[in-house]
């Protein structure tokens, strides 16, 4: 329910809307594409904003550049370096004068240009860091750099080559491009080196190097994020944009795009918490990567990189500036490539009854020795209450259901495993061959809490084992990996239950492949190794999870905690594992008030990401206190934990595992 301020807010952004069927129609395109969320509709975009949703972030190049006020923020022309003034009767006496003042920082910011591209250009760029005499660090955004390049492993970027002439690509810097510039006045500069290019889940920046005489100096920063109501301007080049309404540009532009402008406005929303540092200076596409900068003093407060016509315009913090000019680095690489979509046929399901799981051990959490206790993770009192009760449960294993080497616990409102438990002995393993699939369901608990092969019939929807069929089909008195034995044998058979089985969307096989690769990795490395380990892993159950018509949730996110001996057998080693479009990081971000979850964060593929077990611990609501201190990314990054940043790092391989 909103109130009547909030309704009216809306009905504005609404009619605003209305007036500009070329943004309308942008957006239904990028929602079809899938570029937006489809939350972002007209009748919410107000909404949208406030919430600090990335809109442009999502979106190619020029994006959704936008005019917050129709009048009253003209973008100021400059020519020969200054700033042609015009009335500004919104502002206070004496705002001439700032802007005056501030003039000497026009030299500093660029035209984004791109070579062997299609594209001539593509944004804004200014200089944050002065290297030496002959070397700057230019800030942009990562949409714009994405253009041309592409994020490597260790978070710089690379120069792409054209699909059509197969040339490199490239992009310059061209200081000038200003009103009746001649051609001979240009200075592009060639762009060195793409030191940093943002991952998609984090705030829309990319860092670039260039060399050479003569270089403009580098704008200061401001010592704190700018607060609400402060003058501001925007420094950038903003071109023609179908997506603003026409009448607005022709009296704001008066048909002068794609040169250097200045556009005074003030801050509507300071950054913090889950909100996003917003302003009203006039942008069109082309003002992204543009500087925001204090008329008060002349320093950069933000990094321009979206907004929404008659809403607002965002930026991202001076904050998340500085310390990436720092060297301090987002914990991230590119994502995986999406695997082949893999369905095993299967007969028909069956059912066991109770004295089928007669002798069964379950999860054995000594199995790493005795002085190396492996617990479950603790579940709350209020969590427990949601947990089946098999009819063989007993006190020393409570709530577990027993199989072969490996246990579960299992949610009976989701009718899917709330996780799992597995002992890997990979000194004794037994290698089983798949033949036709057969499932069953386990008697031990209600029929009607399980699924069953009608639940998979939607091709949109796998059917996957949480304990990996392979993982437990070990047996001590095995002597070599041909050697099929009657316990591994029954481990083999005991993962053909529902109980182990978790709905999965089509969608996460995106990422799988990598997913995939890990677990084959841990099961590999046990056995070339011969050692054990301890591995757990469990759905993120969400009450908004999408259903199908049949009324079932289909978890998006699976995590994964393996636990074994560390070198040298002295104590444990514990990482985890997280397959993702990136949903629990942006609401670990948002949780902890953290500005990088509004500052151009985007849900990519999936993928699969390394992340700390006390961040794990604190997306799951689980008790992970056994495993926190034997994590290695509580160690080098024990400053991140601190300052309560989720320390987390999307794997391309497995190469760039932290162990």
């Amino acid at each position: 329910m909103t109130n009547g301020n909030e309704e009216q807010r809306l009905q504005d952004a609404q009619a605003r809307l209305d007036n500009a069927p070329e943004l309308r129609a942008e957006i239904d395109k990028a929602i079809a594409d899938g570029r937006l969320p489809a939350a972002v509709v007209p009748a919410r975009a107000a909404d949208e904003m406030d919430k600090g949703s990335p809109l442009e972030s999502a979106v190619s190049i020029d994006a959704l550049e936008a005019i917050v006020r129709r009048i009253g923020r003209p973008p100021l022309v400059v020519e020969n370096d200054q700033i042609t003034l015009e009335p500004l009767p919104e502002f206070a006496a004496g705002t001439d004068a700032l802007i005056k003042g501030v003039e000497p920082n026009v030299l500093s910011v660029g035209r984004v240009e791109f070579v062997n591209h299609s594209m001539a250009w593509g944004g804004t760029g200014w200089v944050i860091e002065e290297k030496d005499a002959k070397t700057r660090v230019i800030a942009t955004n990562r949409h714009v750099a994405k253009e041309v390049a592409t994020r490597a492993a260790d978070g710089r970027g690379v120069f792409l080559r054209s699909p059509v002439s197969g040339l490199r690509l490239g992009a310059e810097i061209d200081f000038k491009e200003e009103v009746n510039s001649n051609p001979g006045d240009a200075r592009p500069i060639q762009v060195t080196e793409i030191i940093y290019l943002a991952d998609d889940a984090s705030a829309d920046v990319a860092l670039l190097r260039i060399t050479g005489d003569d270089l403009p100096s580098a704008l200061q920063l401001a010592d704190s994020e700018a607060q609400t109501g402060l003058r501001v301007a925007l420094i950038g080049y903003p071109a023609y944009d179908p997506r603003n309404n026409r009448e607005d540009q022709a009296r704001y532009f008066k048909d002068l795009y794609e040169v250097k402008r200045f556009a005074p406005g003030f801050v509507m929303q300071a950054l913090g918490g889950q909100k996003a540092l917003t302003h009203d200076c006039t942008s069109l596409g082309g003002n992204s990567g543009s500087p925001l900068i204090s008329l008060e003093d002349g320093k950069v407060v933000g990094l321009h990189y979206s907004g929404l016509y008659g809403v607002a315009n965002s930026a991202v913090g001076v904050e998340t500036l500085r310390k990436l000019v720092a060297g301090e680095r987002p914990l991230m690489v590119a994502g995986a490539q999406p695997a082949e979509r893999l369905r095993t046929e299967s007969t028909r399901d069956g059912s066991h009854p109770v004295a089928f799981f007669t002798d069964r051990k379950g999860y054995d959490p000594a199995f790493l020795g005795k002085k190396f206790s492996a617990p479950w993770p603790g579940i709350a009192a209020a969590l427990e209450q949601s947990l089946a009760r098999p009819s063989d449960e007993t006190k020393r294993q409570p709530f577990e259901l027993r199989y072969t080497h490996f246990g579960v616990k299992y949610h009976q409102g989701r009718k899917q495993p709330l996780m799992t438990a597995v002992n890997i002995n990979g000194e004794h393993p037994v290698k089983i061959k798949r033949t036709g699939d057969k499932w069953f369901a386990d008697e031990r608990i209600p029929i009607e809490d399980q699924l069953g092969q009608d639940d998979y019939d939607d091709p949109e929807i796998d059917r996957g084992h949480l304990v990996r069929r392979e993982d437990p089909n070990w047996d001590t008195a095995a002597t070599g990996i041909g050697n099929v034995t009657e316990l591994a044998t029954l481990a083999n058979f005991d993962t053909f239950h529902y109980t182990n089985a978790a709905l999965q969307h089509s969608r996460l096989n995106q990422g799988k492949q990598l997913w995939q690769g890990l677990e084959n990795y841990i099961l590999d490395s046990a056995r070339t190794e011969g050692f054990r380990a301890c591995v757990f892993t469990g759905p993120i159950f969400r009450e908004d999870d999408p259903q199908l018509t049949s009324g079932l949730a289909v978890p998006q996110e699976f995590w994964k905690l393996v636990v074994m001996l560390a070198a040298g057998g002295e104590k444990l080693h514990a990482t985890a594992y997280l397959l993702s479009q990136g949903d629990l990081i942006r609401e670990l971000l948002e949780k902890r008030s953290r500005v990088e979850a509004v500052e151009g964060f985007v849900l990519g593929p999936y993928r699969t990401f390394q992340i700390s077990v006390t961040d794990l611990a604190d997306a799951t609501g689980l008790d992970l206190t056994a495993y926190a201190s034997a994590d290695p990314l509580a160690g080098p990054h024990t400053e991140s934990i601190a300052t309560r940043e989720p320390v987390f790092l999307p794997l391309e391989s497995l190469d760039h595992i932290i162990t």
